[in-house]
């Protein structure tokens, strides 16, 4: 999956903006959502924060405090370090965080925990809960009659095409599969938070 990150980083922001190979898609109200997103996670109190596969930091941007964004790309954590530059960026294994147990005060990761299957679940929720106090999680919202988990594949700029597992989530589920409680659930995305 690696190799997959790095070549999409120049043009991962296109999904969140609906350009380039996903111009064509219908998703009403995604921008005004997006907004709506940004402003639950301003309003939150400033923490040392971790974004966990932070990719571009098209939403680390949002947040506030002390930031350290983690990602395996160093493709994507280039894009992220331009867009931020006055936040930490660290490459590294988001089922090994490098970084010692009580480092932050939050976990913050978005469109991650919907790639990982059960086994990585668990290691990823068990590295979470050492090293913060506090975990939301940002996924897709599942659409009626949507399947909840399956492989899909996604087809770069350059053509290559890629398996990838993808879980979408019913808001009040992911709630209770991470003990957390819905901070918003909209047409698009949802956000649960957990104390740890």
């Amino acid at each position: 999956m690696k190799e997959y990150y790095d070549r999409r980083a120049r043009e991962y922001d296109d999904w969140w903006l609906g350009q380039g190979l996903f111009a064509d898609r219908e998703r009403p109200g995604w921008e005004d959502e997006l907004s709506e997103v940004a402003d639950v996670l301003a309003t939150m109190p400033p923490k040392r924060t971790l974004d966990v596969a932070c990719g571009t930091g098209f939403i680390t941007q949002h947040l506030h405090g002390d930031l350290v964004g983690l990602d395996q790309s160093p493709q994507m954590l280039e894009e992220a370090q331009r867009r931020l530059p006055h936040a930490t960026f660290v490459q590294g294994d988001a089922l090994s965080l490098p970084f010692p147990n009580d480092s932050f005060g939050r976990l913050f990761t978005s469109f991650f925990y919907c790639h990982l299957e059960e086994d990585d679940r668990v290691r990823f929720l068990a590295e979470a809960r050492r090293v913060a106090r506090e975990l939301i999680v940002m996924g897709s919202k599942a659409q009626s009659g949507e399947e909840l988990a399956r492989w899909e594949e996604r087809v770069l700029n350059d053509e290559t095409r890629w398996q990838v597992y993808k879980r979408v989530f019913v808001p009040d589920e992911l709630a209770v599969e991470l003990t957390g409680d819905v901070i918003h659930a909209g047409r698009w995305f949802v956000l649960v938070r957990a104390s740890l």
